[in-house]
């Protein structure tokens, strides 16, 4: 039985959500406060948490960013009325995996939280796998490693994810509802989120690279192209 930690100050958000989660067969611990939620995601280990920005002393931003350092891999739904580019910009360098912008509809939380621990599931089941190496690009799977021209460069478990999606393909075009099938583990994910996730891999890895990796093909997705001589062109 899965556990779903609510960080939320609203008692009317936080009794549907509890009310319908257990509904599905979670296990639900809740929290009024960000420092409150903190405690209970080191006490109880939660499988996914669901998380306001708008908290009362220690706000979204940072205790998404506390339990991110604490586990790399702990899946982190930001609620939040905010839906300007700069806060979910914001809310992804927390360490957020994706945004539930009020007023949301309790089946698509559930279904998405139910997506995401699927794929979860599957991550921490699978087996090593192969190490892809190409231009001066090192992706390690099984370590979550991701090295360029030798140098480690940190990235975000959905980022990580997402490069190694494309690189596991070289030259396949994949539209964003396959990435976000794949990445995400459902297709409801917003273009502009698949966006910015590839915009920061970019900056991430490709500014510290001789080799541009990620192609935009226009209106339809991305691809990962192996370099061969010289700088590939970046659209």
């Amino acid at each position: 039985m899965s556990l779903v930690l609510i960080v939320e100050d609203d008692s009317t958000i936080n009794e549907t959500l509890e009310y319908n989660l257990k509904r599905e067969g979670f296990s639900v611990l809740v929290a009024t406060s960000g420092t409150d939620g903190l405690k209970l995601a080191r006490a109880g280990e939660p499988d996914l948490v669901l998380l306001d920005l708008m908290l009362p002393g220690l706000d979204g931003f940072k205790v998404c960013q506390e339990l991110r350092e604490n586990d790399p891999a702990l899946p982190i739904l930001m609620i939040t009325a905010l839906q300007d580019e700069g806060s979910m910009v914001k809310g992804f360098q927390s360490g957020a995996d994706d945004y539930i912008t009020k007023p949301f509809s309790i089946v698509e939380v559930i279904a998405k939280i139910k997506a995401i621990l699927r794929r979860t599931q599957a991550l921490k089941l699978r087996d090593a796998l192969q190490v892809i190496e190409t231009g001066d690009l090192r992706i390690d799977p099984a370590n979550y490693t991701v090295s360029v021209a030798g140098q480690r460069t940190p990235l975000r478990p959905k980022e990580f994810q997402l490069l190694a999606l494309l690189a596991s393909s070289p030259g396949k075009l994949f539209t964003r509802e396959e990435i976000a099938e794949k990445v995400w583990g459902y297709t409801a994910v917003a273009g502009r989120t698949i966006d910015v996730h590839v915009k920061r891999v970019r900056a991430k890895v490709e500014s510290h690279s001789v080799h541009s990796y990620i192609r935009t093909v226009h209106g339809l997705g991305y691809r990962f192209e192996v370099p061969e001589d010289g700088l590939a062109d970046q659209d």
